[in-house]
């Protein structure tokens, strides 16, 4: 699972203080700002900020681990494509047409349609395709079809008629359609399932399929197209040979670069066995690795590279390629160890129902890291935080690894602007104590999001996997139920025990205020007025802030103010409001573990999905005041090898660019391996 950035909440890297500090964490925030000599801004255009990130500390590490780092990054760049691929079946098309019409064309590039059309472009490398990378809707592009071909001429560049006329009609609308009561699977165009392919289909198939050991589930579908030939139901498995092989074949190049340079036996076992599942296809394989790679916890880089994610399958079975090349931050990972090494305590106390504790926590690591390069679903847009794997029986019987990706954070932070929180907080302690705490409460809310709360819980005997009995909302409880646990947590005194924080009581408040604000109004500016919420953890943030208002409105837990025509949510009982959460958590952890699918339907459809137009209406109409969009994504440094005569690499240095749109083509021209594969 992978946890990513909220709207107009500010997220600190790093935790500077431990037990018997004593600065205030105000103090400590200061330190942390006062160091920005890097510029991170690279550029701007339609709702999306795209950043770069530092590397720190590369110099420190050794020639091997530059080397390991290398081949790792070159490993996932290699897979870029897939992604682009998965998104949809004319994604690759489409991109090479415009890139080749943007290097080549000689025409007016003064004019406004010139502007339009490069902008669209910027749009579809930021989502990996022509569907936005959150709200799933088909992008608009503001130009005219007639200038397209037009420009299309003009550069000697051939577009098939059906991708072109994709790009303007009203044809696969929605990359993942999570709607109630339709075909999610016929209605969605991500390009896991072939035409012809329904919901019933797909449950179908596999309802028939059995893992050997029914306690250890494999990841049915997980690595494949599932696709219906004269009538016929079948797997196309993405593999060495088959479904996108020719740039798996690349990956699993460099990946064998990198075993050879593994920093211990573990880590190079693991990498043996991720060869072996991109050769084989393999599930169990895929399982096997997992369960070594969690446990390959030395050294100073760590990696995540395969199909992973579910989100983008409206059914929850088929993971998107990803990958991300992690630099261990020692210093700060040993500062936030605390919370792994009490994650029992954590399960111990939870407001869970005795039955779906589990009764030893096991194998939960977290770390504070520094991405050294990010590819596929985690990139240009990246989550600011990691827990895999997502296998609930490893979870249970290995354990889990937890990250913050700590320099992504750091980007984050140094780049924003506070604005849209003056306009939005309700009044002046509200503000006051985002400025001072906000920045903590949220990286504590990452960590325990990711470190306590998707290692918690257990299914009930005989229950199956959540993509089986929750469906198409598995994603969004799972998000929701992690969120719940951070925020049972913060506002609780523990924390100040455990010596992360020095005023519990503020931090938890300013979390709440944060939370709330987010969920019920801020997050609505990613939105256009009248649209449903569809993204998975946007509408987990929002069933648990409308949930938690209306089931205190009978104590005025949280009070909704209309103050000059503006709406503002003010918490007025917070001790309340944190058993209300508890309340829900319990809830969230029962659906979970008995496979309840009703009450997530409820749950989901009754206050996670409809957005309230009157407040979405004054939100959209404050924020036009804001010129910084709602979207951040980020550009990676390059890593540059340096060789001598014989070719060995001598070192590896780090560049900076400058421009998203030359990372863009530099990368379409190097990493391109996959033909039309439609």
């Amino acid at each position: 699972m992978k946890l990513k950035s909220i709207v107009g909440v500010a997220i600190i890297n790093l935790l500077l203080f431990s037990c018997g500090n004593e600065k205030s964490d105000s103090q400590v925030i200061e330190e942390v700002k006062e160091v920005v000599a890097f510029n991170y801004n690279v550029d701007q255009f339609a709702d999306i900020k795209i950043l770069k990130y530092q590397i720190p500390g590369w110099d420190q590490l050794t020639l091997k681990e530059q080397k390991l780092v290398y081949y790792l990054t070159q490993a996932g760049l290699s897979g870029r494509d897939i992604m682009w691929d998965q998104n949809y079946r004319h994604n690759l098309k489409i991109r090479k047409a415009l890139e080749q019409v943007y290097v080549n064309y000689a025409g007016d590039k003064n004019a406004k349609d010139w502007s339009s059309f490069e902008s669209y472009l910027k749009r579809v490398w930021f989502s990996n395709g022509i569907h936005h990378h959150y709200s799933n809707d088909k992008l608009k592009p503001e130009f005219s079809a007639d200038y397209l071909k037009e420009i299309l001429v003009a550069t000697n560049t051939k577009l098939g008629a059906d991708a072109f006329d994709i790009i303007f009609n009203d044809t696969d609308v929605k990359k993942v359609n999570q709607a109630k009561g339709v075909d999610n699977v016929a209605l969605s165009a991500v390009n896991f399932y072939g035409p012809n392919v329904t919901n019933a289909d797909v449950e179908r198939f596999y309802k028939a399929k059995k893992s050997p050991n029914a306690d250890k589930p494999l990841s049915f579908g997980l690595n494949s197209q599932l696709i219906k030939e004269d009538g016929v139901l079948k797997e196309r498995v993405y593999k060495s040979g088959g479904l996108y092989g020719s740039a798996i074949d690349e990956i699993i190049k460099w990946l064998e670069l990198a075993k050879g340079v593994a920093e211990n036996e573990a880590q190079g076992d693991a990498l043996g066995l991720l060869i072996e599942y991109y050769k084989t296809g393999d599930l169990q394989t895929w399982d096997d690795y997992n369960v070594a790679w969690t446990g390959a916890t030395a050294g100073n880089i760590d990696y995540i590279n395969s199909f992973i994610e579910v989100y983008n399958d409206p059914l929850g079975y088929r993971g998107s390629y990803e990958s991300i090349i992690q630099i261990n931050d020692f210093d700060m990972s040993q500062k936030m160890k605390v919370l792994s090494d009490n994650a029992q305590w954590f399960e111990d106390n939870s407001p869970l129902m005795a039955e779906h504790k589990k009764e030893n926590v096991v194998g939960v690591t977290y770390k504070v890291v520094n991405v050294a390069g990010e590819a596929g679903d985690a990139s240009p847009s990246t989550p600011i935080g990691v827990n895999l794997p997502n296998a609930n029986w490893i979870r249970a019987a290995v354990g889990s690894k937890s990250v913050s990706l700590g320099n992504i954070v750091n980007a984050s932070n140094n780049a924003g602007t506070t604005g849209r929180l003056k306009e939005f907080v309700h009044d002046e302690e509200e503000l006051l104590l985002e400025e001072e705490y906000g920045q903590l409460a949220d990286k504590l809310h990452t960590a325990l999001h990711e470190v306590i709360g998707h290692a918690s819980g257990k299914l009930n005997p005989g229950v199956g996997e959540t993509k089986e009995t929750l469906k198409n909302y598995a994603s969004t409880l799972e998000e929701g139920r992690a969120d719940l646990v951070g925020l049972y947590y913060l506002y609780n005194p523990k924390l100040q025990e455990l010596g992360l924080v020095t005023d519990w009581e503020k931090i938890g408040k300013t979390a709440y205020d944060g939370y709330i604000r987010n969920g019920s109004m801020t997050q609505l500016i990613r939105l256009n007025l009248g649209d449903n919420v569809e993204e998975a953890h946007m509408r987990n943030r929002q069933w648990v802030s409308a949930w938690a208002f209306e089931k205190g409105k009978a104590d005025n837990v949280i009070e909704k103010v209309i103050r000059d025509g503006k709406t503002y949510f003010n918490i007025n009982d917070y001790a309340k409001l944190h058993d209300l959460f508890g309340e829900l958590l319990k809830e969230t952890q029962r659906i979970k573990s008995e496979g309840d699918y009703k009450a997530v339907e409820a749950l989901v459809e009754g206050y996670g999905v409809k957005v309230d137009q009157a407040i979405h209406a004054d939100v959209l109409e404050r924020n036009k005041q804001f010129s910084s969009a709602p979207y951040t994504g980020y550009i990676n440094p390059i890593l540059v090898p340096e060789t001598n005569d014989a070719g060995e690499i001598t070192k590896v240095s780090v560049e900076y660019p400058e421009s998203f749109v030359d990372q863009m083509l530099a990368y379409s021209k190097h990493y391109s391996f996959l033909p039309e594969v439609n």
